[in-house]
């Protein structure tokens, strides 16, 4: 079978089983995420926003998550994808072992899990955007590593909207060749509640003794597969059109 033909079947798949209702386990999980959040100090919560807002605005404006790869554009998608997938299994096991020693160390050290997670989600996001000869040194491929991050972890009307950024980006990247004011537009509240709903359940886990390691680890590998199939096909799609376009 043709490989371009395979993904797009696949990226039909994607697109699918990502608005599909969700399942008892999901609902389950987000009744239990709620009553966690009630136990949860309204001061923690600010201290998540201004993290999440800190970081994104170091990915969007610094220099930190740059990697010191070059940008080397793979001939086809195919290699593109190998490439991507040898970096997540490198990351993937970074977030283990951080969220394994981190969920060992109960309450205190699963704070400083949440920071760290993302940052190691950014480093990810930047490295597989040249993975696929996207040079993140770009204000606009900052901008689009800020939507896949937020597609990944939004609910399904944000998701959706965000979805059609992605599949045009094309034409909106136009609009971001410069430093704007992109983070200060931006809904920090429903950014926060949407990202820490999305993980709520596994992470909160790992602050339970005796079972904190094995949570922490078990949490960060999930999280993280369901940020490199969202940020590969995202790739995937940008590389499919990029690569008709220039054939036409």
């Amino acid at each position: 079978m043709n490989y371009e033909y395979k993904i797009r079947r696949e990226l039909a798949d994607w697109e699918q089983k990502m608005f599909k209702p969700p399942g008892w386990l999901e609902k389950t999980s987000k009744t239990i995420g709620n009553r966690i959040n009630h136990f949860i100090p309204p001061k923690v919560h600010d201290i998540i926003t201004t993290t999440i807002r800190s970081i994104v605005r170091t990915a969007l404006f610094g220099a930190e998550y740059t990697p010191s790869r070059s940008v080397e554009r793979s001939p086809d998608l195919e290699s593109a994808d190998q490439d991507a997938k040898e970096l997540f299994a490198l990351y993937q096991k970074i977030a283990v072992a951080e969220g394994a020693g981190t969920g060992a160390g109960g309450i205190v050290l699963s704070m400083v899990d949440f920071p760290a997670l993302i940052a190691i989600k950014m480093k990810f996001l930047f490295e597989l955007a040249h993975v696929y000869g996207y040079d993140t040194k770009h204000f606009s491929e900052r901008v689009f590593i800020l939507k896949v991050f937020q597609m990944t972890f939004s609910g399904p009307e944000n998701r959706a909207r965000l979805l059609s950024s992605i599949k045009n980006w094309h034409l909106e990247k136009e609009q971001w060749l410069s430093d704007a004011d992109y983070s200060r537009n931006m809904d920090w509240e429903t950014f926060q509640i949407e990202y820490r709903d999305a993980m709520d359940f596994r992470k909160m886990l790992q602050i339970l003794p005796g079972i904190g390691a094995f949570a922490g680890a078990w949490a960060n590998y999930t999280i993280l597969e369901e940020l490199r199939e969202f940020a590969m096909n995202a790739y995937r799609l940008r590389r499919l059109h990029d690569d008709f376009a220039v054939l036409g």
